[in-house]
């Protein structure tokens, strides 16, 4: 049991240091070619927190463990907003920006009613799965337009400060994209090993340990950046960096990981995609209100997945 536990530690400590590796050298290299900060913050390092869901995904899909697969992308969706908007609210109310309301709340609603309807039989197919990563390229080329046409200095200067700056040179930038890749595919295969491991032992079933244990532990990027920038007063980065991620984890990680290999994810239920529905849909009505998400919603928020994992766990 130590010996499991010890593959999942060091697996996570690996994705870390990963994603962390990665987001620094991808950053410093879009800013070398030109890239503004607020574009970089949209989408590199949007993107780059949720790598670790990315490579435990399309491992776990390509091993053949699609319970693993799916249950971290919708186990991780749900813990971004009951979990890490819940503790980031309770550090400090947080302003939501308006065209954060008006488009990528719709769109991470979409994207998961998308991925509900497509798992209606159980099952992601690879023509699902290429829907899904187009529809990544889509959103992402909008975002980029929009933020230029719709950046104030005052957001430029905040994603600025959330932003990694260059590197000394060029080559460390690449050191740091090829090293953060690497630590990446390691973690994936320790954590996946050891989460397959501690599910054997502890009786329960593959998706159970994906929506929970795996899902929190590929989250821990996401859960450090909104909780620094909570702390910084930066709320656009720790709001932006939770929904971004969302819809990057349904269309960027099922559609890869359904472009490697078409998957089943036996044991995930209705259920887990009604509360990943369900909190992302709630979401919309509390930041709507004064526009802001209080300290007592962010209590409420983290009630939900407390009883969301006394549904889920096995009695």
């Amino acid at each position: 049991m130590l010996a499991i536990i010890g593959w999942i530690l060091v697996g996570l400590i690996l994705l870390c240091l990963g994603a962390e590796g990665l987001v620094r050298g991808s950053a410093s290299l879009a800013l070398r070619a030109g890239v503004t900060p607020l574009v970089v913050g949209l989408t590199v390092v949007a993107f780059g927190t949720s790598s670790p869901e990315m490579v435990v995904s399309t491992k776990a899909s390509y091993l053949g463990q699609g319970s693993i697969a799916l249950g971290n992308v919708v186990g991780s969706n749900i813990f971004n907003i009951a979990v890490i908007l819940g503790l980031s609210a309770l550090v400090r109310p947080l302003k939501v920006n308006a065209q954060l309301i008006r488009f990528d709340m719709p769109v991470m609603i979409a994207v998961s009613l998308l991925a509900f309807f497509m798992f209606r039989d159980g099952a992601i197919s690879r023509w699902e799965a290429a829907i899904l990563f187009v529809g990544v390229i889509v959103y992402t080329t909008v975002v980029v337009r929009m933020a230029r046409r719709e950046h104030s200095a005052a957001l430029d200067k905040e994603f600025e400060e959330g932003t990694p700056h260059t590197t000394q040179s060029l080559w460390l930038d690449v050191a740091y994209v090829l090293g953060g890749l690497g630590l990446l595919v390691a973690g994936a295969r320790f954590f996946v090993m050891g989460a397959v491991d501690l599910a054997r032992v502890w009786g329960v079933s593959e998706a159970v340990i994906g929506l929970t244990i795996v899902a929190a532990g590929t989250s821990m990027p996401e859960l450090a950046t909104s909780m620094v920038a909570a702390f910084r007063k930066q709320e656009d980065i720790a709001i932006g960096n939770i929904v971004g991620s969302n819809i990057f984890n349904i269309l960027a990680i099922l559609g890869a990981a359904g472009l490697v290999k078409p998957f089943s994810g036996a044991g995930v239920m209705p259920m887990d995609f009604y509360f990943m529905l369900g909190t992302s849909i709630v979401l919309l009505p509390l930041m709507r209100w004064g526009l802001r998400l209080n300290r007592i919603e962010g209590g409420l928020l983290l009630l939900v997945y407390g009883c969301y994992l006394a549904l889920l766990w096995p009695k």
